[in-house]
């Protein structure tokens, strides 16, 4: 199946959709949503032979009453109901997917513990395509984390579809092994007045390409999209999201935080937020903002709006990139803190607001300790 406009798109929603891959043209970077990207640091995904050779291996620990994870046919009808995808990598993973990995949370279930499934790579040279569908029943509440982990070169989507009345909290986590590459497509869909906060967690991994959107159903929607990553030296991380409001009285709110150290490091925050003329009451904000720990990094920060309508509540966007706040330094070592040691904090304050969000206390302090570990081995 192919949805293209008759003419060329005039906007992120005219744009072409297909779950076939023949229906894209080959990447050559010189296209608009691929021209940050190194197209050849994505080995098997852009190459020749698009064949499988590996796989992600998934676990979890025990489930809670109301929640089930279970593998199911590509051919169920839930696969593919909420994402279609809009490029040739989201394409290909559409089609190489052996099958689909369903998170099942049952209706008017409120489950108090996360929810952790962990996927984990088996090596950087295996090619390997992933599927995961989240369904979250009506009224139901819960928090899911996805960790990745190891070493892979995969491509995957991620369905996620949260029904009237519910609320996720979806926490992902791609910290990867230094040679793994993935890029993901993740697409939420909300039922009336279902609510998601979607945390994004990257810190590992030499090409992580994420891209994230957002369908309203009804009135009522609510998307917080958070994100919080970390580039050493050498590694690009791309992070694009697509919050496509098209009914009226929805909100949403995208806050991005990401720090970068070393030669070579690259982070790209590409942030699309369109509001059609149906969509009144839309109340909307998007914000990234990138801090620069050392010289030979690289942050490329797009925040977009496109609003086919006057009548909302509110709509506005921002992006701020630069070095350590010198008067925060001045500050802490007027107190006898060494430069070392205040930077630290300077850092530690800056992600501090990203990883409140998560409400895994074990994932928080992990994931402090990880940014303590890489500002040390710099020397920050």
């Amino acid at each position: 199946m192919t949805i293209q406009a008759s003419a060329p798109p005039s906007t992120k929603s005219q744009a072409l959709r297909s779950y076939d891959v023949a229906d894209f043209p080959a990447l050559t970077g010189l296209e608009e949503e691929w021209r940050f990207t190194p197209l050849k640091r994505l080995r098997g995904l852009v190459g020749d032979d698009q064949t499988a050779t590996g796989a992600v291996r998934h676990s979890h620990g025990d489930l809670p009453e109301g929640v089930t994870v279970e593998r199911i046919d590509t051919g169920d009808a839930r696969v593919g109901s909420v994402l279609t995808p809009v490029d040739r990598i989201s394409a290909l993973a559409y089609g190489g997917a052996a099958d689909a990995l369903l998170l099942a949370v049952a209706a008017d279930t409120v489950v108090d513990a996360p929810v952790t499934v962990r996927v984990t790579g088996d090596g950087a040279e295996q090619l390997a395509f992933g599927h995961t569908f989240v369904e979250v029943g009506r009224f139901a509440e819960v928090t899911v984390v996805l960790e990745h982990t190891g070493s892979t070169t995969l491509a995957d989507n991620v369905e996620v579809a949260v029904a009237d009345g519910a609320k996720l909290t979806l926490v992902t986590v791609a910290d990867w092994a230094a040679d793994a590459v993935q890029a993901q497509h993740l697409k939420v869909r909300l039922g009336r007045d279902a609510r998601v906060s979607h945390v994004q967690v990257t810190l590992g991994g030499d090409l992580v390409r994420q891209y994230t959107s957002v369908e309203y159903t009804d009135r009522g929607g609510e998307a917080e999209l958070y994100g919080l990553y970390f580039a050493d030296s050498g590694q690009h991380l791309e992070h694009r999201q697509l919050v496509d409001h098209t009914v009226p009285d929805c909100r949403s709110h995208v806050g991005y935080r990401g720090a970068l150290q070393g030669d070579d490091a690259h982070t790209v925050w590409v942030g699309d937020v369109l509001i059609r003329a149906e969509a009144t009451g839309t109340d909307t904000y998007e914000i990234n903002r990138n801090l620069l720990l050392s010289d030979g990094a690289r942050a490329d920060s797009v925040p977009n709006l496109e609003i086919e309508t006057g009548e909302i509540a509110g709509a506005g966007h921002a992006s701020a990139t630069g070095r350590f706040d010198d008067e925060q330094l001045f500050y802490l070592m007027a107190r006898g803190i060494p430069e070392a040691e205040a930077r630290r904090l300077v850092v530690r304050g800056f992600f501090a607001e990203m990883i409140n969000k998560i409400p895994v206390e074990e994932l928080r302090e992990r994931l402090g300790e990880a940014i303590e570990a890489r500002l040390t081995r710099a020397g920050a």
